[in-house]
């Protein structure tokens, strides 16, 4: 079994390089290539930031990913404190070849393992003094040369760049979760029907307050629309954070039904309007300009 092994939060463009390796090594020697993960991050077992850390992807998201990437098998790992406590030595002759029977393993240049903290090339001499074939990758940048890693990738969907976060991840960032109700302020008080969601995973990240051009996936077909992230301070003060969708060309009711937005640009940030005649004047004019958007 040939084995890459990490968090792979997001299965971003620099994950990708390593997963191809994986893949490409495996089919050359005949093998089968296995992604070794873990669940929940080590960051919210260890209480590193947990309150405010959030996740790119999902267990399913990510899973999803790593097998269109043309994985064989994909294992999740539990982590916990007992779990983050062995050292690579132990990690990789306890688990990857006790367990998984690994006889090569593929790293990315900047991997890090085990409660010692080895970077790549430690790992590397330590699984080959173990008897493991190693390949190491190289290094994936940005247009600026920089390197690409799932926290300069959280850091610019926080900001509400969710384009510059898509060169990074190689897709369009999107949230997956159910319809609910809502005040229905939009379809009675503004005219703007919106579907609003609540998270399927808790932990995921929300791009920064603003308004999206999205495309949105319910009911087994694919709609535009433009998304509203925040919490609606022309409504009343204190709302809780909300995800409003106005789906465009669409009048169904699908209440309790999944509803994936994708964010394809953010138009701009979230205002707080003097009353419900002039946010009803910019929603006119945000539609029109995310119409403008859509392909032809």
């Amino acid at each position: 079994m040939v084995i890459a092994t990490g968090f792979f939060d997001g299965v971003h463009i620099g994950h990708r390089l390593v997963i191809g390796q994986l893949v490409k090594t495996a089919h050359d020697r005949g093998d089968e290539s296995m992604v070794v993960t873990f669940w929940p991050h080590p960051r919210a077992v260890l209480q590193q930031e947990a309150r405010t850390f959030r996740l790119l992807t999902s267990m399913p998201e990510k899973e999803a990913l790593l097998r269109g990437l043309g994985v064989d098998h994909v294992e999740v790992i539990r982590f916990t404190r007992e779990f983050g406590a062995m050292t690579t030595r132990e990690y990789l002759e306890n688990i990857l070849m006790a367990r998984y029977r690994a006889n090569a393993i593929v790293l990315g240049y900047d991997n890090r393992m085990g409660s010692d903290a080895m970077d790549a090339e430690s790992v590397l001499r330590t699984a080959q003094s173990l008897g493991l074939d190693t390949v190491l990758t190289g290094k994936v940048t940005s247009g600026a040369g920089a390197g690409i890693s799932s926290t300069k990738i959280r850091a610019e969907i926080g900001r509400g760049n969710v384009t510059g976060a898509a060169q990074m991840l190689g897709y369009d960032y999107s949230l997956l979760g159910v319809v609910v109700s809502g005040e229905q302020i939009g379809s009675r008080v503004l005219g703007f029907p919106t579907a609003n969601m609540q998270l399927y995973e808790p932990l995921k990240l929300v791009p920064a307050n603003g308004v999206y051009f999205v495309k949105v996936s319910t009911v087994g077909r694919e709609f535009y629309g433009m998304c509203n992230i925040g919490n609606r301070p022309t409504v009343r003060e204190g709302n809780a954070v909300t995800i409003e969708t106005n789906i465009f060309d669409f009048d169904e009711d699908i209440y309790g039904l999944d509803i994936r937005i994708t964010f394809l640009r953010r138009i701009r940030e979230e205002i707080r309007f003097s009353s419900f005649t002039q946010l009803k004047a910019q929603l006119a004019r945000d539609r029109f300009y995310c119409r403008s958007l859509m392909p032809q």
